[in-house]
């Protein structure tokens, strides 16, 4: 009695699709984050001490995530009752209008107060498109694999992050390279954020060429969506959201150590010069694009959850020696550190998106997947920056790499609890 419904798409623009989308969602905002170290202390919060307006910055960093839940929840709702390409086409022109704004936004030199106001009301834009965006592509990838593929197929939207990051660093290096510091403070920094506008129609032009999801289809066809899908993932779906939520917090914890946190730290306390520190991260982004394949390939074959107790062992080791790896003063040693850490996100990222979807029924899968995805994000990375400098600051960096290593522990446990939960939802 079942009929097979197949989607229209092709392997290549099922891939496209949802490798674009994300690369522009996380080159936006990567630009905010580089900036946030950069740039805004100064322009935004020049009436604080330097360490006071970084740590301001900072909290306008981590008010993305707070939106990112919102974001999942609103999107989430659409994605499950009218489908996946309609609102992954609307989670990028949330994202992209407000990173745009970012960079045409005067300083507070020019209209005061309201400068970190709307500051901070467009990033909250950021985090709200983003919060849609993941899902969806991960849903897009994974909802049209092979059988014996799923992990291969959602490894391509966890490549826009390695592939978003080595743009936005390798722009801000170039900025940096062919400007004076203070042609970079005036207007140079804008250039990104303004320029992504073009990025945006690129990844709208390939999102309006595909077609529905054939999961989608199917719980159309048996007429199977749920009315209020944020209320059924919390009542139903509890012990799903709470085990996927701890699941991925190291991920998020290790990823924005890696990347905020030790640019603020490397270029402030350890005194490296910036152009140095951005090649650095660069090389270290190329092992995080390296680090995904493989874990996807090891996820088809041993199994989700396997893979990413693994690599969450590895990240708790890796918490012990951070602060030995990453003190040295030695550029080659900062660079190896650099290294270890974003191999390490690689092998735990790859996989967590299939690992996501597949703790949720397809009913509820959007608004599930992405409600975990950034949750984690809220728990595992918004003040991630703010809580480790002022870790680094009283206490010493030893006690950044506890911290790691402590969030690590925790997650372990929870994808043990969460094997089962991904070995019977795998196949619905």
């Amino acid at each position: 009695m079942s009929q097979v419904i197949t989607s229209g798409n092709s392997a290549r623009r099922i891939l496209v699709a949802s490798l674009i989308g994300t690369t522009i969602e996380f080159f936006d905002f990567y630009i905010y984050a580089t900036a946030a170290v950069l740039v805004f202390p100064k322009l935004f919060f020049p009436f604080s001490t330097p360490t006071l307006a970084t740590l301001q910055s900072f909290i306008t960093f981590a008010l993305a995530f707070a939106a990112r839940p919102i974001g999942a929840a609103l999107f989430g709702h659409f994605g499950d009752r009218k489908g996946r390409k309609a609102t992954l086409v609307a989670a990028l022109m949330t994202m992209g209008p407000s990173t745009v704004a970012i960079g045409l936004l005067p300083g507070y030199a020019s209209i005061g107060i309201a400068a970190p106001i709307l500051l901070a009301l467009f990033r909250f834009g950021q985090g709200l498109g983003l919060g849609g965006e993941w899902g969806g592509a991960v849903l897009l990838a994974t909802e049209n694999a092979p059988e014996g593929k799923k992990a291969w197929y959602g490894m391509f939207p966890q490549l826009g992050a390695p592939i978003g990051f080595l743009i936005s660093s390798g722009t801000f290096l170039i900025l940096s390279k062919t400007m004076s510091d203070q042609q970079f403070l005036s207007y140079g920094w804008r250039i990104p954020f303004i320029a992504s506008a073009i990025l945006v129609w690129v990844g709208l032009y390939v999102r309006l060429k595909i077609t529905e999801t054939p999961d989608f289809l199917k719980v159309m066809e048996k007429n199977e969506r749920v009315k209020v899908p944020f209320a059924e993932v919390f009542t139903k779906h509890t012990r799903a959201i709470v085990l996927g939520t701890i699941a991925t917090i190291t991920t998020f914890l290790l990823f924005y150590l890696m990347t905020v946190f030790t640019l603020s730290w490397g270029t402030s306390a350890l005194h490296y010069p910036k152009s140095s520190f951005l090649i650095a991260q660069m090389i270290s982004m190329l092992f995080f694009g390296l680090g995904i394949p493989i874990s996807a390939v090891m996820a088809d074959k041993y199994g989700r959850g396997k893979m990413l107790i693994i690599a969450t062992i590895g990240i708790f080791i890796f918490g012990l020696f951070f602060a030995p790896l990453f003190s040295t003063g030695s550029l080659g040693i900062t660079i190896l550190f650099q290294i270890i850490g974003m191999f390490l996100m690689g092998l735990t990222y790859g996989p967590i998106g299939t690992a996501l979807s597949e703790i949720f029924p397809t009913s509820v899968r959007y608004t599930g997947a992405s409600l975990a995805f950034t949750l984690a994000g809220i728990f595992g990375a918004s003040l991630t920056p703010f809580l480790a400098t002022t870790l680094a600051t009283k206490y010493g960096l030893p006690y950044v790499g506890y911290y790691l290593s402590i969030a690590a522990a925790i997650t372990l446990l929870a994808l043990i609890a969460a094997n089962s939960l991904m070995r019977d939802n795998a196949k619905e």
